[in-house]
């Protein structure tokens, strides 16, 4: 019944992604822990492989409607990739099972790595309800590739050490640092997102662990399912309303995570 649940939960971090552009990929980690019963390293590692592909369909779709900057992708995608790549290979094998002990109280990787993910889920919720997109600008100002490189490299280490894309950190400082408009940079957003998890991934945990294939295609062929029907439907359902209501709905989860990992402790 779990696994039953868990491939719905598949269809359905699709259909939001399609519905909303992005975000369903903060499901796939929770539901692969809790739902399939998979350990911190393989629920993050399999979670880059879902997202990473996920974006990869939605950044084609966007550059074939020239929403892709692409000297842009690659001086923050280069350097997110090199984050994902350390933190894949060197950070998360070097963590102990348990961190730190305080009396009887065990801080351990899981709780580190889960209550990270937790925490990002906070502050893309508080996106979805509060930050509203600025309209495009023609503005021509000159670019922080500083910023942009060193952005990219702490964003590629958060996605490396949780399996999230982190778009909602993404799109803000590629408006911001990159002066693009918001359609510009949600599509830039979704190469950006799909380089560093998919090579990530292929050059992390595919290279040090044993991968379910089998599962690991049907839970993504799932999700693309629900991304195209996503798509289809967004276009008879308004998707700032949808928008509040999966923010709502993150809290909610994350929540539950912090729950779980630091008080029940499963």
């Amino acid at each position: 019944m779990e696994q039953i649940i868990g491939y719905i939960a598949a269809l359905i971090i699709g259909l939001v992604m399609g519905l909303l552009g992005g975000g369903g990929s903060i499901l796939a980690v929770p539901v692969l822990a809790y739902l399939f019963h998979y350990d911190e390293k393989t629920a993050t590692g399999y979670s880059l492989f879902i997202v990473g592909l996920s974006a990869l369909l939605g950044g084609i779709r966007n550059s074939q409607n020239n929403t892709v900057v692409w000297p842009i992708a690659l001086v923050f995608g280069v350097p997110s990739i090199l984050g994902v790549w350390i933190v894949r290979n060197y950070v998360v094998p070097a963590l102990p099972d348990v961190i730190f002990m305080v009396d009887t109280f065990e801080f351990t990787r899981r709780m580190a790595m889960f209550g990270l993910f937790a925490v990002m889920m906070l502050l893309s919720a508080y996106s979805m309800l509060f930050t509203e997109p600025k309209p495009a600008t023609t503005e021509k100002a000159k670019l922080n590739l500083t910023f942009i490189f060193f952005e990219g490299l702490l964003v590629g280490a958060l996605t490396g050490f949780v399996g999230a894309g982190g778009g909602f950190i993404i799109v803000p400082a590629l408006i911001i640092l990159a002066h693009l408009d918001v359609k510009k940079a949600i599509g830039t957003s979704l190469i950006i997102i799909a380089m560093k998890s998919l090579i990530g991934f292929f050059l992390g945990d595919a290279m040090s662990q044993i991968i379910d294939w089998s599962f690991l295609m049907r839970f993504t062929g799932l999700s693309l399912l629900g991304i195209f029907l996503g798509v289809y439907l967004s276009n008879f359902i308004d998707g700032n309303k949808l928008k509040k209501a999966f923010g709502y709905f993150v809290v909610v989860m994350s929540i539950f995570i912090i729950v779980m990992e630091f008080f029940i402790k499963v």
